[in-house]
C-alpha cells in the first residue's frame, strides 16, 4: 500500500461499504441474545436500534458510513470495542472532552483493518461523552454510560502566556537549525524540537514589504535529518530560492543563503502574513512536525494610515497541532522512516532520489491531539478593551478549523495570506485548512473584564462530504484594563488591479488517485510526482486561467506556489467575497472545481503545484509548473 492513509478510491469505498454491512450483518446476529436493538442495518431488513444498559458494545468504522452505530449506551464498568473496517484508512477514537492536562478523556488510534478495546472507557462515570476521528473530524458519534449528563469540559485550563517569537527585521538574516528543548506544554520537561533558531516556532521574520530580504539558512541539525530545503510559503521568488524539493538542498553541516526580493514586477508585494518551512520531498510531513516552521510577516505603514489596528494590537497567531508522550517529547508518526533509506513498496525508485522512501502506510497520520498557539499549547493573552487584528495562519501538517469566538462575537476579515481584501466581511466563522490564512479584526469593546475563548467549532458551513473539523478551545483572551484607541475598519480596504483573464483554460490539475503496479497512490492528473518531468510550461509575462479540480472522496488543499493567484470562479459561481482578493491555497472539497489566474513576472525555472496536506504533498501529490522565457 502506498503512504494514502485516508485516501481512498471510488472501488475502495464501495469494498469498505461491503465489509461494514458483512460485518453488521454478523454483529447483529451475536448481539441479539444481550442487545437486539444494535444499530446495524443489515441487507433487507429494518433499523435496529442499540439498547440503553449494556456491558459491551462495539463499533464499526469506515470514512464512507462514519461510526456505526453512533450512538452507543454502556453501564458504568461496561466495554467497548472499536473496529476498523477500511482497508486503508487508519481512524481514531477520539473524546471531545479533555482531562486537566488537556487530553483527550479517551484516543485509541484503530489501524485499517483491525480492532482495539477502548479501556478507558471502563472508567468513566455516568455522563454523554462525544467522540471523533482526529484523522477524519466529520466521523463523530455519542457515548452514553449509565444515566448520562454533563461530563469534563472540552475546555483545557489555560495556564501560560501567548508568546511571540523572535523577530528577526534586518535585510541581511541568519538562521542556524539546530535540535533545542522548547517550552510547549505548561508543566514538565521541555520538548526537543528540530528549530529555526532555536525556539518553535522560528523567529518571526518582520520586513517592509519591497525590501529585498537575504536570509542565510544553516543545517546544524542531527545529521539523521539529512539534507532540508526552505519554503517561503505566498512568496514570489527565484526557482533556486522557492524551496525545491530535490534540488539546491541544504546538506548536513552546510548553508545557502535565499534572496526574497519581497516585489512582483517591481511593485511590492502586498503585505501578509506568510511563512518559511521545510519542503523536503517525504520528508516534508516529518521535518514540519519536529519543528522546522516559522512565520514571515510582511508590513505597509499605509495599514496604520488604514485606521487598522497596528503595534500591540496586531497579533501573528500560528495554530499546529501535535501529540505527546508522558514525558512531553513529540510523538513519531514517522518511526518508520527517520533515517533515510532506499525506496521501499509505497513508493518506486525514480530519478534523482535513490535514497527516500514515503512513510509507511500503516504509521499515524500527522495530526496531534493538542493545538498549539505560537508554540504553545492552551495559552492566553491579555488584551485591552479595543480592536485587535489577529493573522490566523493554520501550520498544520493535515488539519483544519473551523474558527469561532466564544461569546458570538464575529470576526471582520480584512484579507487574506496574499493580502489584504477589497472590502471587510462580516464571518461569524473562519474554516482554514492546512496552510491557509485569514486576516481578522476583532472588536473587544464592552468586554471589561471578560474572558473570550478562541475556538474551533465543527465545520459549520454544512458540507456532507468535506474535510470536517475539531471542537476544541484554543486560546483564551484576558479582556483588561481601559484604551484609548482610536482604530477602525474602513469600508474599502485596498484595489485588487485589473487583469485582463484569458478565456480558455491553459491548465488543468485534477486532484485525485492513481493506480500502477506499486498500487495505489494520491496523484495531479493521475501522475506521482517525479523531479525530472515538466508537467506545464508557461511563457514568462503570459496570464493564464487553470482549472483545479478534486475527484476524489476526500478534500485537498492546493497550494501554488510564485504568483498572486486571484479565484475567478468556484463552481461556476462567482467567488465568496473572502475569496475576493489574492490567494495561494485553496479548499477543494470532493467534486469542486476552482478557477484561478495569475500573470507570470519576474522569474523563469521550476515551480511546484501540490496538496499541502503534507502527508498527501510526500505520497507524490505534487507537479511541477515550468515558466520558460517568451519567445
Amino acid at each position: 500500500m502506498p503512504h494514502n492513509h485516508r485516501m481512498r478510491s471510488w472501488g475502495e469505498r464501495s469494498i469498505g461499504a461491503v465489509a461494514t454491512v458483512a460485518v453488521g450483518a454478523a454483529m447483529a446476529l451475536l448481539l441479539s441474545s444481550t442487545n437486539p436493538s444494535a444499530a446495524l442495518t443489515p441487507p433487507g431488513s429494518g433499523a435496529v436500534q442499540q439498547a440503553a444498559g449494556v456491558d459491551h458494545a462495539d463499533i464499526h468504522a469506515t470514512l464512507s458510513t462514519g461510526f456505526v452505530p453512533k450512538t452507543v449506551d454502556l453501564n458504568p464498568g461496561g466495554t467497548l470495542t472499536v473496529y476498523n473496517d477500511d482497508p486503508v484508512n487508519p481512524h481514531t477514537f477520539t473524546s471531545v472532552a479533555v482531562n486537566g492536562q488537556g487530553d483527550p478523556l479517551f484516543d485509541v488510534e484503530v489501524p485499517p483493518g483491525e480492532s482495539r478495546d477502548i479501556s478507558a472507557v471502563s472508567g468513566l462515570g455516568d455522563g454523554t461523552y462525544a467522540f471523533f476521528c482526529r484523522i477524519h473530524p466529520e466521523m463523530t458519534g455519542t457515548l452514553t454510560v449509565g444515566t448520562g449528563g454533563p461530563v469534563p469540559t472540552n475546555v483545557p485550563k489555560f495556564q501560560q502566556p501567548l508568546v511571540q517569537p523572535p523577530r528577526l527585521t534586518g535585510k541581511h538574516l541568519r538562521i542556524v537549525m539546530r535540535k533545542k528543548k522548547v517550552r510547549v506544554l505548561p508543566h514538565g520537561p521541555r520538548t526537543p524540537m528540530w528549530t529555526y533558531g532555536g525556539s518553535f516556532p522560528g523567529p518571526t521574520i518582520v520586513r517592509r514589504t519591497g525590501r529585498d530580504t537575504k536570509v542565510t539558512f544553516v543545517n546544524h541539525l542531527p545529521r539523521k535529518v539529512g539534507a532540508v530545503t526552505v519554503h517561503q510559503h505566498g512568496g514570489h521568488q527565484a526557482s533556486k530560492y522557492d524551496g525545491q524539493p530535490m534540488d539546491h538542498l541544504i546538506r548536513h553541516g552546510h548553508q545557502l543563503t535565499y534572496d526574497y526580493p519581497l516585489v512582483d514586477a517591481g511593485t511590492p508585494l502586498p503585505a501578509a502574513l506568510r511563512f518559511y518551512h521545510d519542503h523536503r520531498m517525504h520528508r516534508t510531513a516529518r521535518n514540519n512536525w519536529f519543528g522546522l516552521q516559522g512565520m514571515f510577516l510582511t508590513t505597509d505603514p499605509k495599514d496604520a494610515r488604514r485606521g487598522l489596528p497596528h503595534g500591540k494590537y496586531d497579533l501573528p497567531l500560528m495554530f499546529t497541532d501535535r501529540s505527546f508522550t508522558a514525558t512531553n517529547r513529540l510523538r513519531n508518526p514517522f518511526r518508520h522512516t527517520s533515517m533515510p533509506m532506499r525506496a521501499g513498496r509505497s513508493m518506486p525508485p525514480m530519478a534523482g532520489m535513490p535514497t527516500l522512501a514515503a512513510t509507511d502506510p500503516m504509521t499515524t497520520p500527522s495530526v496531534g491531539t493538542k493545538v498549539l498557539v505560537n508554540g504553545r499549547f492552551a495559552p492566553y493573552r491579555y488584551v485591552e478593551p479595543g480592536r485587535y487584528r489577529l493573522q490566523i495562519l493554520n501550520a498544520s501538517p493535515f488539519s483544519s478549523y473551523d474558527f469561532s469566538l466564544s461569546d458570538g462575537r464575529p470576526f471582520v476579515q480584512i484579507g487574506t495570506g496574499s493580502g489584504l481584501l477589497p472590502e471587510p466581511v462580516t464571518r461569524q466563522d473562519i474554516l482554514l485548512g492546512p496552510a491557509q490564512r485569514a486576516d481578522v479584526v476583532v472588536d473587544f469593546r464592552g468586554l471589561e473584564d471578560t474572558d473570550v475563548l478562541l475556538s474551533s467549532i465543527p465545520r459549520a458551513d454544512g458540507s456532507t462530504t468535506g474535510i470536517g473539523t475539531r471542537d476544541a478551545a484554543l486560546m483564551q483572551f484576558r479582556v483588561r484594563g481601559t484604551t484609548q484607541q482610536s482604530a477602525h475598519v474602513p469600508a474599502t480596504l485596498t484595489r485588487i488591479a485589473p487583469m485582463r483573464i484569458p478565456r480558455q483554460v491553459a491548465m488543468t490539475w485534477t486532484f485525485g488517485v492513481g493506480h500502477d503496479r506499486h498500487g495505489s497512490f494520491w496523484a495531479i492528473n493521475g501522475k506521482r510526482f517525479d523531479p525530472t518531468r515538466v508537467d506545464h510550461r508557461v511563457p514568462l509575462g503570459s496570464t493564464e486561467l487553470w482549472k483545479l479540480r478534486n475527484t476524489s472522496d476526500l478534500t485537498h488543499y492546493v497550494h501554488l506556489h510564485e504568483e498572486l493567484w486571484r479565484t475567478v470562479r468556484r463552481d461556476g459561481r462567482r467567488p465568496p467575497p473572502w475569496e475576493r482578493g489574492y490567494e495561494d491555497t485553496w479548499r477543494l472539497d470532493p467534486g469542486e472545481t476552482v478557477l484561478v489566474a495569475a500573470r507570470f513576472t519576474d522569474f523563469t525555472g521550476d515551480f511546484m503545484v501540490h496538496c499541502h496536506m503534507l502527508d498527501h504533498e510526500d505520497d507524490s501529490m505534487m507537479a511541477t509548473f515550468k515558466v520558460v522565457p517568451k519567445k
